[in-house]
C-alpha cells in the first residue's frame, strides 16, 4: 500500500513539473513571437485600421486610466494617418456594461468622425476581438492597441489567425500594484489563446453580418 502511494506522489510531482513546463514554454513562445512585431507609433506601417482594445469603464461611462491610454494611442496613430479606420472592440454583453461606446465618444470627442470609428460589441476576449476583425469586419493588415503585457499575447492570436498584425504599445503610466496580478494572469491566458488560435479554433460567441471596415463606422452605432 505505502510503495503504490509512494509511486502515485512521484507520478503526480512529474505531471505537475511536466505541466508547469510546458506552460511555461508555450507562454515564452507566445511572448517572443509577439514581440517581433511591436514597434514604435512612428515605426509601424500603415494598415487598414487601429484595433484598439477594450478594458474597464466605470459605471459613469468614463473610460480608466487604462482603456483612456489605448485609446489616445489609437488616436495619435489616426492623426498621423497610420490607418484611415479606427475599430475598438470591447464588451457590451448586457445593457447596463458598455465599454465600446464609451470608446468611440471618447475618440468622438478627440474629432475623429463618427464614420471612421468602428464597434465591435462582441469583443468579448482578445481571441474574438481577433476573429471578428478578421470575419466580421474584413481586416486584413492591423495595428493593434494596449498595453504591452498583454499585446504581445494579441498580436501572437492575431498572426496566428492570419492577419497581417503589428502592435503598438500604449503603457503611458505606471499602473500600479494590479500589474502583478495582470502579469500573473497572462501566463494562463497566453496558454489558453495558444490553444486557441492553433489547435481548437473555436467560433466566438457572435457572428453575424459582414461590416467590413472600408465603409461607414455609423452602421454599428445601433448594434
Amino acid at each position: 500500500m505505502k510503495k503504490r502511494v509512494k509511486q502515485l506522489l512521484i507520478s503526480l510531482v512529474l505531471l505537475t513539473i511536466l505541466g508547469g513546463s510546458t506552460a511555461l514554454i508555450i507562454n515564452y513562445y507566445v511572448q517572443s513571437v509577439g514581440e517581433g512585431y511591436i514597434l514604435s507609433t512612428d515605426d509601424v506601417p500603415s494598415a487598414d485600421a487601429v484595433l484598439v482594445l477594450g478594458a474597464y469603464v466605470f459605471p459613469s461611462g468614463t473610460v480608466s486610466t487604462m482603456l483612456k491610454d489605448r485609446l489616445t494611442v489609437g488616436y495619435e496613430l489616426y492623426e498621423l494617418g497610420k490607418a484611415p479606420k479606427l475599430l475598438v472592440s470591447g464588451d457590451h454583453g448586457r445593457k447596463d456594461y458598455d465599454e465600446v461606446n464609451s470608446m468611440k465618444t471618447f475618440l468622438k470627442e478627440k474629432g475623429v468622425p463618427g464614420q471612421d470609428v468602428f464597434m465591435d460589441h462582441a469583443g468579448f476576449s482578445t481571441y474574438e476581438s481577433m476573429y471578428r476583425a478578421r470575419d466580421i469586419f474584413g481586416v486584413q493588415k492591423v495595428i493593434i492597441v494596449t498595453q504591452e503585457y498583454h499585446l504581445k499575447r494579441a498580436v501572437f492570436v492575431a498572426r496566428a489567425m492570419g492577419l497581417e498584425a503589428y502592435g503598438v504599445s500604449s503603457d503611458r503610466h505606471d499602473y500600479g500594484e494590479a500589474m502583478i496580478m495582470y502579469n500573473l494572469r497572462e501566463i494562463a491566458a497566453r496558454n489558453k489563446d495558444f490553444l486557441w488560435a492553433k489547435v481548437i479554433k473555436p467560433d466566438p460567441t457572435f457572428l453575424g453580418d459582414s461590416i467590413p471596415v472600408i465603409g461607414d463606422g455609423k452602421v454599428t452605432d445601433d448594434r
